[in-house]
């Protein structure tokens, strides 16, 4: 069982920076990828941006120039920095990350996810 414990959301002015952290912990053995999520009110859950094995990243079209996904594997640990923040970014925003543990997998776990607010 892999724990993914969110941090960083809350309020700020269009224009704006936030950066979200994402700490995996538990049995693990091996990360093949973490990612961030969002869901707006009456909105589906969508991909934000992924980073996988080589650093090898992924982003939404609508974040892409704005957002930047980075990850510390030591810590275990995936960063969102987000700049020119729009009110449409308005969202909790959910990590996620693809694991094995003990030689068994892959696992698929989430965060219980962080509240962006974008609003003057």
């Amino acid at each position: 069982q892999v724990q993914l414990v969110e941090s960083g959301g809350g309020l700020v002015q269009p224009g704006g920076s936030l950066r979200l952290s994402c700490k995996a912990s538990g049995n693990i053995f091996r990360i093949n990828s973490m990612g961030w999520y969002r869901q707006a009110p009456g909105k589906e859950r969508e991909l934000v941006a992924t980073i996988a094995s080589g650093d090898i990243t992924n982003y939404a079209v609508s974040v892409t120039g704005r957002f930047t996904i980075s990850r510390d594997l030591a810590k275990n640990t995936v960063y969102l920095q987000m700049n020119s923040l729009k009110a449409e970014d308005t969202a909790v925003y959910y990590c996620n990350a693809w694991y094995y543990s003990s030689g068994q997998g892959p696992f698929d776990s989430w965060g219980q996810g962080t509240q962006v607010t974008v609003s003057s």
